[in-house]
């Protein structure tokens, strides 16, 4: 029988056994089992938390795979959601996890309360809708986006997520590092959330690489709505 102190040894070390305990009552929402879903479900999964939903409704394309880390050729067509949940629940005992085949908007009007929930989508319109929903049910989320060698994070609680454009944005490119460098940090500050440590809020870190190679960190206060 696998015992919780031996699995989280590491983070018991890092925290104690009463935060490594607490995680156990946290559920959040992963929105979007893609690059940055994927990511997060690994970085995330195995961490403690009691309970991760998936929402997507997407299946595995073969252009998908070498940047979704979840996701092998064998998985191809298959469901995005599941097999990202089926994947976290063979790597976590202890792990309660759902998976959504539905859109957000269907998912919204279920009436799940959740302690965090994370953006891993890939467009304007469903972060706004995501920042809506967030902010009737008084809960905080994530923001992150990725494109070419850049990514952009932030934890939204009172900030306006009516700064950004909303035009229809497409990446030309996404390089698979950054999908997983924005998707820790992503995932950092979720779990430092969640155990009851400091987190700085409604500040964006933008995140890039020079014309010399130069990794770059730029910060921005977000305004209120």
């Amino acid at each position: 029988m696998i015992k919780t102190e031996d699995y989280f040894n590491r983070q018991i070390q890092l925290w104690g056994e009463a935060t490594q305990a607490s995680l156990e009552n946290k559920k959040i929402a992963i929105i979007g089992a893609g690059g940055l879903g994927s990511s997060l479900a690994l970085a995330l999964g195995t961490s403690g938390i009691g309970q991760i939903d998936m929402v997507d409704f997407d299946i595995v394309s073969l252009h998908n795979i070498h940047r979704q880390i979840a996701f092998t050729l064998n998985d191809e067509e298959k469901l995005k959601a599941q097999v990202v949940v089926d994947l976290m629940k063979s790597k976590n005992p202890f792990l309660n996890a759902t998976a959504y085949d539905i859109s957000f908007e269907a998912f919204r009007e279920l009436g799940n309360s959740y302690d965090l929930i994370l953006d891993a989508t890939d467009n304007l319109e469903t972060r706004e809708a995501i920042d809506a929903y967030a902010k009737s049910v008084n809960t905080p989320w994530i923001y992150a986006s990725v494109e070419l060698f850049n990514g952009q994070v932030c934890f939204f609680e009172e900030a306006s997520f009516q700064v950004f454009n909303s035009s229809d944005h497409k990446p030309g490119g996404i390089t698979a590092p950054i999908v997983m460098h924005i998707a820790s940090l992503q995932a950092n500050l979720a779990l430092r959330y969640l155990a009851g440590l400091s987190v700085v809020k409604d500040k964006l870190y933008y995140l890039y690489f020079n014309d010399e190679g130069e990794l770059i960190t730029q910060k921005f206060g977000m305004p209120k709505n």
